[in-house]
């Protein structure tokens, strides 16, 4: 295990405390200071788990005033949750007639108004009214709808994107909804990819007229809606700048799950297979970049700030974040603290993972007994909600009395490679055997005798390999006192019993579900 941090003789919190008092430190910039502090961030540990849906938890999402959390699931039922005392609020269904992928609450709207998307590829408006739930449909993906984008500050716009590559405008006044474009690859030579399937949209909040989409190949696209002509009088498929690490231009084995913009305009994407980069808006590639396959031979261990074989026409190399294993699951990343201060990622291995911005990881928290797949920042305060496979959802406080310690071994993970995959692609090929791997459509990986190990290795040219049982070694090392931290919560789970509106039970789903079968904790499913 790791050696334990060096503490100080007074915690800077202390001080902190101190010259706020004495009128050094004004009030805001006390809170700013306190809610970005790392010693918060290594005392978080499970304060509530919220424990009513059937299925896996795909979606969390708190409030405007961080009082209430949304949540949705592969039971196909929404719920509203007042997280501190672990009470469900509000329970309804969606409405969708498969896995709930997002819930979102619409701003200004008095939390009466939430919108989903599911993997039937439906869009829906949930209103909260006096008589009831209201559900319509809004709009439609062929094929799984993964992500929403509301437009900051608005209770009326928001885009959605799915696996049909297209990205959709919708206004809440009029309930239309206008297909912008769909997305294409930029390569002519992939023409079995003609039209890119997407994972994830999301809007800067510093210009919301920019937003970005991402998916199952090497870039992140970013476009500009005043570009859109409202009456269908120009062609709106061309991105104004594009985002790509050098050593994965061309690389056709990577996709992309997650992105998350901050508030000063930085933008972090998370790689399938690969790690997590933040760009900066002068690391564009401009909107037409030239695919060089030479590119993808270089190795993900040799991108970073410390770069120091780049030529001089290269752009600046992304900040990157290693540690976590990113296969399984379609997952989000996101930034925490008060301006944006740290990364935040779960991983396949059931922990989340917390970077500094600048790279360095200081935290890794058991979470879940298979995926961490969603971690939600509280907007105002120290608090994070988390959810994956398990079908509860975890609440994270910093009421740890002893600060946590950083396992020394955590980056002895190998980097590329230690996944056997086939193409990103092939997750959405329409093949005959409906058992293959699904990793990204909500479906079962099926796993041989040796936990985490794929059952293809065809690729190994008859060469054993073990890394990635060497991954989970690695891991099963890793915090083992977390195990005991999430033991002792057993105490703060709310039963949720009796109050909720259309609390009937929900239908074991179809066979996407995680819990086909009956078995939540079986390791040989995963989403």
């Amino acid at each position: 295990m790791g050696t334990k941090r060096p503490r100080a003789s007074v915690d800077a919190a202390v001080v902190d405390v101190w010259q706020r008092e004495v009128g050094e430190l004004s009030n805001r910039k006390f809170a700013h200071r306190l809610a970005a502090s790392e010693d918060l961030v290594l005392r978080f540990e499970i304060f509530k788990k919220l424990e009513k849906h059937q299925g896996c938890v795909n979606t969390v999402s708190f409030n405007a005033d961080g009082n209430i959390l949304v949540s949705g699931s592969d039971d196909k039922r929404i719920i509203l949750w007042d997280w501190q005392t672990g009470h469900a609020k509000l329970t309804f269904k969606s409405g969708h007639s498969s896995n709930v992928f997002q819930a979102k609450f619409m701003p200004y709207a008095d939390d009466r108004s939430l919108i989903t998307c599911a993997a039937d590829g439906q869009v829906r408006h949930a209103q909260l009214l006096e008589r009831g739930v209201e559900t319509r449909l809004l709009a439609r993906h062929e094929g799984q709808a993964h992500k929403l984008a509301i437009e900051p500050g608005s209770p009326h716009i928001f885009y959605t994107c799915g696996q049909d590559g297209l990205v959709q405008h919708i206004d809440l006044r009029t309930a239309a909804a206008t297909q912008l474009f769909t997305c294409h690859s930029i390569d002519v030579s992939k023409a079995d990819l003609p039209v890119v399937p997407l994972n994830t949209i999301s809007i800067d909040p510093r210009n919301p007229n920019l937003f970005a989409v991402a998916g199952s190949d090497e870039y992140t696209r970013l476009y500009d809606i005043r570009k859109y002509k409202w009456d269908g009088s120009t062609d709106f498929g061309q991105p104004t700048d594009h985002f790509c690490p050098p050593h994965l231009i061309g690389d056709d084995q990577v996709g992309i799950t997650g992105l998350a913009f901050s508030d000063q305009s930085e933008l972090l994407v998370s790689y399938s297979d690969e790690f997590i980069y933040l760009f900066t808006q002068d690391m564009g590639l401009g909107p037409n970049p030239v695919p060089s396959p030479s590119s993808a031979c270089s190795e993900a261990s040799e991108v970073g700030p410390d770069h120091s074989a780049m030529e001089a026409d290269e752009k600046v190399i992304p900040q990157v974040y290693k540690g976590h294993r990113n296969c399984e699951t379609v997952k989000g990343v996101s930034f925490f603290g008060p301006k944006s201060e740290y990364v935040v990622s779960g991983s396949d291995c059931g922990r989340i993972f917390i970077w500094k911005k600048g790279g360095e990881l200081v935290r890794v928290m058991k979470a879940d007994k298979h995926v961490v797949n969603c971690i939600e920042s509280h907007p105002h305060t120290a608090v994070l909600a988390s959810s994956g496979i398990e079908n509860d959802i975890k609440i994270w406080t910093p009421k740890a009395i002893d600060k946590a310690v950083l396992p020394t071994n955590i980056e002895q993970v190998s980097k590329r490679g230690l996944f056997h995959l086939l193409p990103f692609s092939a997750f959405y090929e329409d093949d005959d055997d409906d058992d293959d791997y699904d990793c990204f459509g909500g479906g079962i990986v099926e796993y041989s005798d040796d936990e985490g190990e794929e059952e293809d290795d065809s690729d190994d040219e008859g060469e054993e390999d073990d890394s990635d049982d060497d991954y989970l070694d690695v891991y099963d090392e890793i915090d083992d006192d977390d195990d005991d931290d999430n033991e002792n919560d057993g105490d703060d789970v709310n039963e949720n019993d009796g109050d909720d509106v259309n609390s009937e039970d929900v239908e074991s789903g179809d066979d996407s579900d995680c819990n086909d079968g009956g078995g939540s904790d079986d390791d040989s499913n995963a989403c």
